[in-house]
């Protein structure tokens, strides 16, 4: 019998939040932008909602998976779909599936919708806590922004609602650019070149 050495192989997956934050950054920042009325309509957001908040995000969580972070995982994917599913609203909006859709469209459904994000964002929140205080920012600015959102989709001070969602939409994108970068920077070159604040340390014992 021939004695065989087996080696093994270890692979390391990068950490995917530059890449995840970088697509919330963008799509973020071009949304804002529309709803600030510095640019107008939704077409030309389309693209960055589905290739840099959908796509870009689902990567990111689809790599967070295989670090087992459940947190990560669960907040890049929760937060890429949104973009999905906000981009098909757009599209039906502007009739681009037909008139029977467009028709029958409720925008207070898509209220409902945003009301559950918020509920998503809240815990996601809590979560946060204890990862840094920048990301723990951004879901702060989520959640404002879900709530902005929710309201104006009801029609519930509208002006007042529709400027916090806006507000909060260009803070979680300057956040997310800054996150991104961190996370890029940090680790290159192994120092803190760009710091994000220690966890709260308030759910989470000291070893």
């Amino acid at each position: 019998m021939n004695n065989q050495n087996h080696n093994s192989v270890k692979i390391v997956t990068a950490d995917p939040s530059a890449i995840g934050l970088f697509g919330l950054a963008m799509v973020t920042l071009v949304a804002s932008s529309q709803k600030l009325g510095i640019t107008d309509g939704t077409s030309l957001i389309l693209p960055w909602a589905f290739f840099l908040g959908g796509l870009a995000q689902l990567y990111a969580s689809f790599l967070d998976s295989k670090h087992n972070n459940v947190f990560g995982t669960t907040a890049f994917g929760g937060f890429g779909l949104f973009w999905f599913g906000v981009g098909a609203t757009w599209m039906i909006q502007m009739g681009a599936f037909g008139e029977p859709l467009l028709a029958n469209a409720d925008s207070k459904q898509l209220g409902v919708a945003f009301v559950g994000y918020l509920i998503f964002s809240i815990f996601m929140t809590v979560g946060a806590m204890e990862t840094h205080k920048v990301l723990f920012s951004i879901f702060v600015f989520i959640d404002l922004l879900f709530v902005g959102l929710s309201l104006s989709s009801f029609g519930i001070m509208y002006e007042f609602s529709h400027m916090l969602a806006a507000i909060s939409e260009l803070l979680i994108a300057l956040l997310s650019f800054y996150g991104s970068a961190a996370a890029v920077l940090n680790p290159h070159f192994g120092k803190v070149v760009l710091p994000v604040g220690k966890p709260f340390g308030i759910f989470v014992e000291d070893k």
